[in-house]
């Protein structure tokens, strides 16, 4: 009697040992993208001196934080699917070159004002729920829908301005790429904005919670009654959101629209996403996860270029993290990676 107390002790100590082993490695996981970013940032202090942590130089960082930032903000709740959505580059320039068509342009006769801006937001955000009503209702993967809406976005956008970028002549509009409050640029503000509804909706709403549960296994969300196709469309939906805002502020920053604007954006963002914390497989992360993985993306391309390393360079480090990242959070042994 006394030994099978004490095997029956042995089992409990060595179950309770391994809980708070896999604890202690969860709350590590959960913290080092913060060790990452403050680790990056001491380094190019050391490299660079005085000139990377200059208030010049942060404002710089925030500037470039904002569109990765929504890009990044929109794709989170599709990776928190399981999915994962291809549109982006084209979506974003899209919804630029619109914004600069609708409103005052060297191009047209149009001027709609901010409702341009608008506008040009609300045809990104049907596109995305074009995208989550393809993907449900014909159950045709999310990656070759995406795909094909990234090109068809890209030729919309093509085709609004008939070959010739328009410039914004609009003067209210115009300004907002130069104005700031405390030191901040007006564009960051926005982004964060967007950021705090995102969070807001993730944390505080029924359909975030629902995101997680469908990310996780959408076989128990269906069993207690949630409409899980409605979930999906309502995901891609908001990311056709933020791509949108993401294109506006782009045509904003750069006082003029094209496609170009969304170009290259996709495979930072899935970094980004990643690198935060938020699991490619689905019912994991979150949108602050997001804020520290565009930080990281954004200390590093900042510091890189500051030490004048070859852009070619600067791909390959980001296609490495990318590894390293996807490696870290996908579950051994799973054979479904996007839904």
């Amino acid at each position: 009697m006394g030994k099978e107390k004490l095997a029956a002790l042995s089992i409990t100590e060595e179950f309770a040992s391994k809980i708070k082993a896999d604890n202690q490695k969860e709350r590590l996981t959960k913290w080092a993208p913060v060790f990452v970013l403050i680790a990056l940032f001491l380094v190019f202090s050391l490299i660079l001196g005085g000139s990377f942590a200059s208030g010049s130089n942060l404002v710089s960082i925030m500037n470039q934080w904002a569109i990765p930032l929504l890009v990044a903000l929109g794709l989170t709740f599709v990776i928190m699917l399981g999915s994962i959505d291809l549109s982006i580059d084209g979506t974003v320039g899209m919804a630029g070159s619109l914004a600069a068509v609708f409103v005052l342009n060297s191009r047209n006769g149009n001027d709609m004002g901010v409702w341009g801006l608008f506008l040009a937001v609300f045809c990104s955000v049907i596109i995305g729920f074009m995208i989550g009503t393809i993907h449900v209702k014909l159950k045709i993967p999310s990656f070759m829908v995406s795909f094909a809406f990234m090109n068809i976005c890209a030729g919309i956008g093509l085709l609004s301005y008939g070959g010739k970028p328009p410039t914004i002549k609009d003067e209210f509009i115009a300004s907002i790429a130069k104005s700031s409050f405390l030191e901040i640029p007006i564009i960051t503000w926005v982004a964060l904005l967007v950021f705090v509804l995102c969070l807001y909706i993730q944390e505080c709403t029924p359909f975030g919670r629902h995101i997680y549960a469908v990310g996780t296994d959408e076989t128990i969300p269906k069993a207690v009654g949630i409409n899980v196709n409605k979930v999906k469309i309502k995901v891609f939906t908001l990311a056709g959101f933020c791509f949108g805002v993401a294109g506006v502020l782009g045509a904003i920053r750069l006082g003029q629209g094209q496609v170009s604007i969304g170009a290259d954006l996709m495979f930072p963002a899935n970094a980004a996403v990643v690198i935060g914390g938020t699991a490619l497989t689905g019912g994991k992360g979150g949108v602050v996860n997001t804020v520290v993985g565009t930080l990281i993306m954004t200390v590093l391309f900042n510091g890189l270029t500051m030490m004048g390393v070859n852009p070619n360079i600067k791909t390959g480090v980001q296609g490495l993290i990318i590894l390293i990242a996807v490696a870290l959070t996908v579950k051994r042994g799973s054979t479904i990676i996007s839904k």
